[in-house]
Parts: structure tokens; C-alpha cells; sequence
């Protein structure tokens, strides 16, 4: 069995070949989390779950990365909203979805990382981006 996929680069449909050929490395931009899951959430977390699991159907060993947008503008005002600390929004809304998404029958990813453990890395990211002239998302805060 093989696996096609739409390559966005090329705008073709094309037999997927994992770089390395035993293993597929899978990362999958997560929930913000803050508010409770809804049917769009479900909809997404259920289509890379069947991507993930066709993967190990087909004999790959797949490592899944799901992060949790842990901060943003939208966590931001919903915590202030209901008067209690960011971490503690978080913490309600990364539980409330993990019961969610176990009751659909979602397996877990290999890793989860929130994104505010990797506020330093995703800077020098950005900066390594800039020096090499590639476009970057810019913020303005005043």
C-alpha cells in the first residue's frame, strides 16, 4: 500500500516518501487552549490521529509531535476574563481536552510540547530566519 498526499511545495499529488525510510517524523500545530474543545477541534485531532495510524499501518515508525499553544492573545483575555492566572486556564482546558480526545478513541502523540517551553528556541529561530532574508511574521506591541 502506498500513501499520496497533496505536496503543498509542488501542488501535486504525490507518493509520500519519508526522508529517512524507516521513520516519519510527524509534527502537527495543536490547540490554543482557551476555551473547551469543539467539533472543528474534533475534526482535526481525529484526521492526523487516522494519518498517524495509517503511517504505523504501513510499517513506519512514527514519531508525533502535537504541540499546546499554551500562550496567545486569545488565552490571554479569557484568563483575565475569568480572573485567574494563565497557567491555570491552561492547565483546565489542556485536561478538559485530553478527556475530549480520549472519549473519541485519539491516541496520544509521541511528545506534547507547550509551547511556552520553547519561547527561546522559537526566537532564535526567527532571528536565523531574518538573517537569511526569509519573510517572518512581524508583532508590534505599543
Amino acid at each position: 500500500m502506498t500513501l499520496r498526499i497533496h505536496n503543498t511545495l509542488t501542488r501535486a499529488v504525490e507518493t509520500f516518501k519519508p526522508i529517512d525510510p524507516n521513520h516519519v517524523r510527524m509534527y502537527v500545530c495543536g490547540m490554543t487552549i482557551y476555551d473547551l474543545c469543539h467539533v472543528g477541534h474534533a475534526r482535526f485531532l481525529l484526521v492526523f490521529d487516522m494519518v498517524y495510524r495509517w503511517l504505523r499501518t504501513l510499517g513506519y515508525d512514527v514519531t508525533y509531535v502535537r504541540n499546546i499553544t499554551d500562550i496567545d492573545d486569545k488565552i490571554i483575555k479569557r484568563a483575565v476574563e475569568r480572573g485567574i492566572p494563565i497557567r491555570q486556564l491552561t492547565a483546565e482546558m489542556t485536561a478538559a481536552m485530553h478527556e475530549d480526545i480520549g472519549q473519541l478513541g485519539v491516541l496520544p502523540p509521541t511528545h506534547e510540547p507547550r509551547a511556552t517551553e520553547y519561547v527561546p528556541q522559537m526566537l532564535a529561530m526567527i532571528s536565523t530566519l531574518e538573517r537569511k532574508g526569509r519573510p517572518t511574521a512581524r508583532a508590534t506591541v505599543t
